[in-house]
């Protein structure tokens, strides 16, 4: 996986960091879909995947992803994703790219907006809207078949 200076493997501080900024779209996908506390789905998510945290140009964490042995991605974003929102697709789509998995799927809230923009803009297509979660909230299943270096071979 590239890395650079605005992105970076994630450490236990980042959970945090992120979970108190997160977007307001964000924990409302993760406390109304997910049932769950936004600091113990970042934990979960970050022990159950490679996961990286996100910059933007003038330092702030812009969010934290991750992505699971199965391709299972994921993302949590804080504000700072629009201060710099052609940055930050950029260099999403550099980490999607880097990625060595043969396919990237998961689901997204429907309501998250932003985030179904950002999965539009890196190439992900959405395959059926879900009831989903302990609130039957709408989710939007997704798909990303990769052109990996590894699978060319």
């Amino acid at each position: 996986m590239h890395l650079n200076h605005l992105i970076r493997r994630a450490g236990l501080a980042d959970i945090a960091e992120v979970s108190l900024n997160l977007r307001d779209d964000d924990i409302r996908e993760v406390v109304e879909g997910g049932g769950i506390n936004p600091v113990l789905s970042i934990l979960h998510d970050y022990l159950n995947s490679d996961a990286v945290v996100f910059h933007v140009p003038n330092g702030k964490t812009a969010g934290i992803a991750g992505v699971s042995d199965d391709g299972c991605v994921w993302m949590l974003c804080t504000p700072a994703i629009e201060e710099y929102p052609v940055t930050f697709v950029r260099e999403a789509r550099r980490w999607i790219e880097s990625l060595p998995h043969a396919i990237l799927h998961n689901r997204a809230d429907i309501r998250n907006t932003t985030h179904l923009k950002l999965l539009k803009h890196l190439g992900f297509k959405f395959l059926q809207v879900i009831p989903d979660g302990p609130n039957n909230i709408l989710f939007v299943e997704f798909v990303k078949l990769c052109q990996s270096p590894h699978y060319l071979e």
